[in-house]
C-alpha cells in the first residue's frame, strides 16, 4: 500500500484560514458573519437602498466578492481581469429585481471566498512575508485584512436589515 503524504500547515496559515473562515461563515462569538448576515434575504430586502447613492445589501454581496477576488489575485500575483463582472469595487445592483439574479450574486460571493480561501490554504509561513507588487504591505496583512472586511461588511448588512424592518413596521 502506498503511503499517502500529508501536508503540515504552519499554524500562521492555520490561524489566518480559521480567522477568514469565522469571519465568513464559522459560528463566530460576535455574531453574525457575511455569509450568516444574508441568509434567507430574498431579493426585495438585498436591494433596498437607504437612501439616494447609498449601497444596498445586495451591492454590499457583490462589493464583498470582489474584495474577495482582488485579494487572491493580488497575493499570487495574478493579473486583473478575470472577475465575472464588469467593474471594479462597486457594482450597481440590482439589474434585474429576480431572485436567481441575487442567488447568482451570493453564489458569487461564495466562489470567490472559496478560491481566495484555497489561496491562503497552499501558503507557506514564508508566502506570509512577502509584499506583492503594487502593495505596501505583507500577504499576512492583506489576508487577515479581508476577514476583517467580512465582519465590518457583516455588521453594515445587519443594520441595513435593521432600518428597513423599521421603515416597514412604521
Amino acid at each position: 500500500m502506498a503511503a499517502t503524504k500529508t501536508r503540515i500547515v504552519a499554524p500562521e496559515i492555520g490561524l489566518l484560514l480559521r480567522l477568514i473562515d469565522e469571519a465568513y461563515e464559522k459560528k463566530a462569538w460576535h455574531g453574525p458573519n457575511l455569509r450568516g448576515s444574508v441568509r434567507g434575504l430574498e431579493a426585495q430586502e438585498a436591494a433596498w437602498r437607504p437612501g439616494a447613492n447609498r449601497h444596498n445589501i445586495w451591492e454590499i454581496v457583490v462589493h464583498a466578492a470582489y474584495w474577495k477576488y482582488a485579494v487572491r489575485r493580488r497575493i499570487l500575483g495574478e493579473k486583473r481581469g478575470s472577475f465575472p463582472l464588469k467593474g471594479s469595487n462597486w457594482f450597481v445592483r440590482p439589474t434585474a429585481m429576480i431572485e436567481d439574479a441575487w442567488r447568482e450574486d451570493v453564489a458569487l460571493l461564495n466562489d470567490m471566498h472559496r478560491k481566495m480561501r484555497a489561496a491562503v490554504a497552499a501558503f507557506s509561513a514564508k508566502d506570509l512575508q512577502k509584499i506583492p507588487r503594487g502593495s505596501k504591505v505583507s500577504n499576512a496583512a492583506i489576508i487577515y485584512g479581508i476577514a476583517l472586511h467580512d465582519v465590518y461588511h457583516a455588521g453594515q448588512i445587519q443594520l441595513l436589515k435593521r432600518l428597513a424592518a423599521r421603515i416597514v413596521d412604521a
